[in-house]
């Protein structure tokens, strides 16, 4: 194939693959400016994902495909990213000042969703995007741990809203600011969507891309609220291995789709142990589960995350892998569950309405 003209090279990079998320640029990217002449080729490529800790890669990628394609050696590759809002459910409008909310849920407690979670946010801040946190497990909060934040409150200017706390770039909410760290919450459903409603909208985001929500467990009251009030773009399932978990993050995952929440995809916590002494990797939990779930619901597998003690430790000590060991493998893993997320969010449906004007009618 000759890419002698800007349609052709155009049509040649729609249809390219980028290895780590398996979609196309056609799919995830925009290009401008877009040059061709016998003797060099430019381009520069809007991204609708972050991905800036990649970028080498993506374009080493990309202009090595040009050039094998096109036998220009004189071949530019430019990234940028650009973070669009998407849609939500239906009469519901996107929330001021953030683009995209994305759940993080499971069946159960005790799958390391709250762990993957802050993991995730994190990987997204360090690809390029602007991230909030919003704990949304109002019985047991554990996000103010694994920020480093225990003890801290946040500020109000004026009475009625929150500033968010900010701790490794991310902007951080949780009812755990707002209460003793060993106060039981004796509250019963309407006090906890109250309490939810409070967090969300009564918080004082700054211009985010994503606000990563760290659902509770089960499918009760704070996911009903999310489902019905909140303006969802997507929800991630976590899950490990086991069936016992599996059986449960099925229940939650076809709650989602239910209410019309777009499934971003399934991620497997405590995949596969590597001992740290022999090197032998073995699956403790079980294989398959999540796989499998992910088949039978048409969802994508975002990613197999890994059972290591660092990872606990880490979080234990308030500050989460990604951002305290970020060359690890383990990092590794979550940035790539992270990317996959976030491309997968980007073929989704877009959210144009800001761009409409707004119709008043008066009366002469």
């Amino acid at each position: 194939m000759t890419l002698s003209t800007e349609t052709d090279v155009s049509e040649f990079l729609k249809s390219l693959e980028l290895p780590e998320i398996q979609r196309t640029l056609g799919e995830v990217g925009r290009f401008r400016d877009l040059q061709v002449s016998e003797a060099e080729l430019s381009v520069n490529i809007e991204l609708g994902y972050p991905a800036e800790r990649a970028f080498d890669e993506i374009a080493r990628h990309i202009g090595d495909a040009l050039r094998a394609e096109s036998g220009i050696d004189d071949v530019t590759v430019n990234l940028s990213t650009a973070i669009a809002a998407h849609s939500v459910q239906r009469n519901l409008k996107r929330l001021d000042n953030i683009r995209n909310v994305i759940a993080i849920a499971s069946g159960k407690g005790g799958v390391g969703k709250s762990t993957v979670a802050a993991n995730i946010a994190l990987a997204l801040v360090a690809d390029g995007a602007r991230v909030g946190l919003l704990d949304a497990d109002i019985y047991g909060p554990s996000q103010p741990h694994m920020m480093g934040l225990v003890g801290e409150q946040p500020v109000s200017e004026d009475g009625k809203s929150m500033v968010p706390l900010e701790a490794m770039g991310l902007q951080v909410m949780s009812i755990g600011f707002l209460i003793d760290p060993d106060q039981p919450m004796v509250w019963r459903g309407p006090m906890v969507t109250s309490a939810l409603n409070q967090l969300l909208h009564q918080t004082l985001w700054r211009d985010l891309d994503y606000l990563i929500v760290d659902m509770p467990p089960g499918t009760g009251d704070i996911q009903l609220t999310l489902s019905q009030q909140v303006p969802v773009a997507g929800a991630v399932i976590v899950t490990t291995p086991q069936d016992i978990a599996a059986i449960d993050a099925r229940k939650g995952l076809a709650m989602f789709k239910k209410v019309s929440i777009p499934i971003l995809g399934v991620i497997e916590n405590m995949s596969t142990h590597v001992c740290s002494s022999c090197g032998h990797a073995e699956s403790i939990f079980g294989e398959g589960g999540a796989a499998r779930m992910a088949e039978d619901f048409d969802v994508e597998l975002l990613g197999q995350l890994p059972l290591d003690a660092k990872i606990r430790e880490q979080a234990d000590a308030g500050h989460p892998t990604v951002a305290s060991d970020p060359d690890s493998a383990n990092a590794d893993s979550y940035r790539a569950a992270a990317r996959r997320m976030s491309s997968m969010l980007a073929v989704m449906g877009k959210d144009y309405s800001s761009k409409f004007p707004k119709i008043v009618v008066e009366q002469s």
